[in-house]
C-alpha cells in the first residue's frame, strides 16, 4: 500500500498525461443507441510543487535516527500548539 502511494505521489509531481475519451450516443429510427460523436483527448497534468515537497520531506525523514524523529515530532506538537493559541 505504501509502495502504491508514493508512486501515486511520485507521478503527481512529475506530472503525466491522461487521455480522455467522450462518446455521444443517439437512438435511432428503431430505438437502438448509435455512437454519434466520438472525441478524444489528451491532458498534460504539470508538475505538483506540493507533492515534490512532500517526497523531499520523506526522504529527509527517511534518514533521521529514532531520537532526531522524536524531537520533530515534538517540535511540530509545540508548532500546532502555538498556532492554536494564536488563533484563539
Amino acid at each position: 500500500m505504501e509502495d502504491k502511494l508514493t508512486e501515486a505521489i511520485t507521478k503527481v509531481a512529475l506530472g503525466f498525461s491522461v487521455e480522455e475519451i467522450t462518446e455521444e450516443y443517439a437512438a435511432d429510427g428503431e430505438g437502438e443507441l448509435k455512437l454519434v460523436k466520438r472525441k478524444e483527448t489528451r491532458k498534460d497534468v504539470p508538475p505538483d510543487l506540493k507533492a515534490v515537497r512532500l517526497l523531499w520531506e520523506e526522504r529527509d525523514l527517511m534518514k533521521l535516527s529514532d531520537e532526531e524523529l522524536e524531537r520533530e515530532r515534538r517540535r511540530l506538537l509545540e508548532e500546532l500548539r502555538r498556532e492554536e493559541e494564536k488563533n484563539q
